[in-house]
């Protein structure tokens, strides 16, 4: 029996057994037989969750990128490993061999060395979504540089912040990128982020938009004529399999970005399995994950996985809403598309609009579809179930996180029976476990908790970049000996699970994590508001919107509060970004509080959500007055 491809229930059990009981036999014997390694490990797994300390295939030797591109060269050399797909359907999509792959990564590689960028030196990537991130990110990986990619949609102090704290030398980025009908200037971006980052002794820059930039004396150089004069063979740096491979920053429920650190070995053993099951991908499947390389999905799902098992993998740079909502639609039936990764954001925004959009193309080539980024809600899953995938191709409703590195809980697609709403079963390997407030493990069926791991899988995060105490702190004090997810679950009577979402202050909108700390912190830098507190509001695309109240210092603020509420939402968008701006903003003489001075956010959640039939017990608040007047007000 292979542990390495699951196509029926019985045998996801048979190997889930294998994986729990014997977890280093189980992932010895999967990183043995599907992957090339220059020198095996020494030992499988060494653990203390205390300390937190975790180490996947120690002493082992490799390099990722032989493993995702090299080792294809003889069998599959003239395959596509990106389909790149620009934002114009009026622009021919590109089909990158592995071939071409190969001597784009080396070139890529050897200007990096070239500008001066060695083996654990920060990279931080700020491109669109256009080939030269893949290649750029790949190019990394092979002279064991640590690349650092910021979704091209955050701002300025957003990019610096990260550029900051992950101290890398150098930045790569574009002039600019197409977003639907607009573009953006990415170059004054970076410019306006450098203001305030004295690390960075480089910038390149990739021509996309073509637009007149200014470029810096001594920092700032074309990409495309340093690749010409580059050679196409670049030795791939051998790293240990503990060795750092990327950080990618998420948004914390205070203040600074978390950087996760991601290594080698494990993560790539994990995404390439995960990748081939979830998926259950075949020789020539086309498959298409819509998300951005800027997010973790990116990373595991559009690179790392796909392009470890040999695949095709579809890179697309626009919006499902250019030029008009039918655009899925047209490249899957383009590119006959097998399977298709996309958010539930993405899935409501497109269920709003008329079936025209879907029914006029063909997508008879899709046997899996996907969800990642938040639960997808029932309304949605039917949605996708019925028109998308006609009742005939699985949904996975992919459970996972930036810290997780993988996919941890999900149907397997034709093995496990599907239910709208849940996440199904763990994924080999993966142990989970529900508690309660008081650290008290939860045993059974039909219950709901906080959802912990007891035991670490390959591609878990191994520290917070700079902060070991943090990682710590943040998802290993609260439960003994386990890794706590931030989420609630629930199991029902079979044992399939159910993420209720964050117990923590921070909301999932549109599939972003977005800490609400930082985004007060924007609100409160406004010199007209005194306190503010955001909460999320459920949505009917977004899933969740973010609702803020805030305090103004004086109480007669005369200026027309329209106006103040769009200079909220500009300093939002400037520290953070626009995809952290506010749905709906309620001045208020106050905020409910404790009388240790905690803001009362389950009352305002419940509020925002137009849900007061049961605020629970408010006497004990320091102003139980100020509940009525939010009520009264609430928009």
């Amino acid at each position: 029996m292979s542990n390495y491809h699951i196509k029926h229930l019985e045998e996801y059990y048979g190997v889930y057994r294998k994986s729990i009981q014997k977890p280093e036999v189980f992932w010895e014997e999967v990183a043995e037989e599907h992957f090339l390694w220059r020198k095996r490990w020494d030992k499988v797994l060494s653990w203390d969750f205390n300390k937190p300390e975790i180490k996947w295939f120690e002493g082992a030797k490799l390099n990722i990128t032989e493993n995702c591109i090299d080792r294809h060269l003889t069998v599959r050399g003239d395959k596509t490993a990106i389909l790149f797909e620009p934002n114009s359907p009026d622009e021919p999509a590109q089909h990158i061999t592995y071939k071409e792959l190969h001597e784009r990564v080396n070139r890529f590689a050897n200007v990096l060395k070239q500008e001066g960028i060695q083996k654990g030196d920060r990279v931080c990537i700020y491109l669109p979504m256009i080939p030269e991130l893949a290649i750029s990110v790949l190019a990394c990986a092979r002279i064991g540089a640590v690349h650092s990619v910021v979704f091209a949609g955050f701002s300025s102090t957003a990019l610096s912040t990260r550029i900051n704290d992950c101290e890398a030398k150098m930045v790569l980025t574009s002039d600019g990128s197409y977003r639907g009908a607009k573009t953006i200037d990415l170059k004054g971006i970076v410019d306006e982020a450098l203001e305030d980052c004295s690390c960075v002794d480089t910038v390149l820059v990739a021509k996309r938009i073509q637009s007149d930039i200014q470029m810096k004396d001594g920092r700032d150089k074309w990409l495309q004529p340093l690749l010409d004069v580059a050679s196409d063979q670049c030795e791939a740096e051998i790293m240990d399999a503990e060795d750092p491979l990327f950080i990618l920053y998420t948004s914390g429920s205070t203040g600074m970005p978390k950087g996760m650190l991601h290594t080698t070995g494990g993560y790539m053993v994990y995404t390439a399995y995960t990748f081939k099951n979830v998926f259950q991908y075949d020789e020539n499947d086309v498959y298409w994950c819509t998300a951005d390389i800027g997010w973790i999905t990116g990373h595991s799902y559009i690179v790392y996985g796909p392009l470890a098992n040999g695949a095709t993998t579809v890179m697309f740079e626009g919006v499902p809403s250019y030029p008009d909502m039918g655009r899925f639609w047209e490249i899957v039936e383009k590119h006959k598309v097998n399977q298709f990764y996309t958010a539930p954001t993405a899935i409501r925004a497109l269920a709003k609009e008329n079936l025209d959009f879907v029914e006029k193309y063909d997508l008879s080539s899709l046997k899996v579809l996907g969800s990642v980024g938040e639960p997808i809600n029932e309304e949605a899953w039917h949605w996708y179930n019925d028109n998308v995938g006609k009742k005939k191709s699985p949904i996975v409703d992919t459970w996972w996180q930036t810290e997780t590195g993988g996919i941890m809980i999900s149907p397997i697609p034709f093995a496990t029976p599907t239910k709208p709403t849940y996440a199904t079963l763990p994924l080999p390997g993966i142990n989970p476990s529900l508690m309660d407030e008081n650290g008290i493990e939860i045993k059974g069926n039909q219950v709901d908790g906080r959802l912990c791991i007891k035991a670490p899988w390959p591609s878990i995060a191994r520290s917070i970049w700079g902060n070991h105490q943090r990682y710590k702190d943040t998802y290993f004090s609260a439960y003994d000996n386990m890794y706590f997810t931030g989420d609630g679950a629930l199991r029902d009577e079979v044992g399939y699970y159910r993420i209720t979402g964050r117990v923590d202050d921070v909301i999932i909108v549109s599939g972003h994590n977005l800490g609400t700390a930082p985004i007060e912190d924007a609100v409160n830098e406004h010199q007209a508001v005194a306190e503010s507190a955001i909460v999320g509001f459920p949505h009917d695309i977004k899933g969740n919107a973010l609702y803020g109240y805030v305090i103004l210092k004086e109480t007669g603020e005369t200026r027309n509060q329209d106006n103040l509420r769009k200079e909220i939402n500009q300093i939002i968008t400037e520290h953070i970004g626009p995809i952290a701006k506010l749905d709906k903003i309620q001045f208020t003489s106050g905020l409910p509080k404790t009388r240790s001075g905690k803001i009362m956010r389950r009352i305002l959640r419940k509020i925002a959500g137009k849900d007061t039939s049961n605020l629970g017990d408010t006497s004990t608040l320091l102003n139980p007055e100020v509940v009525q007047e939010i009520i009264d007000n609430a928009l």
